[in-house]
């Protein structure tokens, strides 16, 4: 079993192009099922001055997970994500 804290401290890889996507934010789970939909993942963001950051959100579908390993999370997105 894996605890949501656990995964969010993992690395999230496109093994597509080999970037860095970012943490896991959140997580999208079906209650009726229980089962995980999607997972969401935060973007470093980009700073937009001195006080503003913005940060930009990805939901990947679980169906795109290829592996959760000790320290990566690796995934394959297709395209230019």
């Amino acid at each position: 079993m894996v605890k949501i804290s656990e995964l969010q401290q993992k690395d999230v890889v496109n093994v597509a192009n080999g970037k860095r996507l970012g943490n896991i934010g959140d997580i999208d789970i079906n209650l009726t099922t229980g089962q995980i939909e999607a997972i969401i993942i935060i973007g470093g963001g980009k700073v937009l001055g001195l006080f503003g950051r913005t940060t930009d959100e990805m939901i990947i579908p679980w169906r795109d997970i290829v592996k959760v390993g000790a320290d990566v999370i690796l995934v394959r997105l297709d395209g230019d994500e």
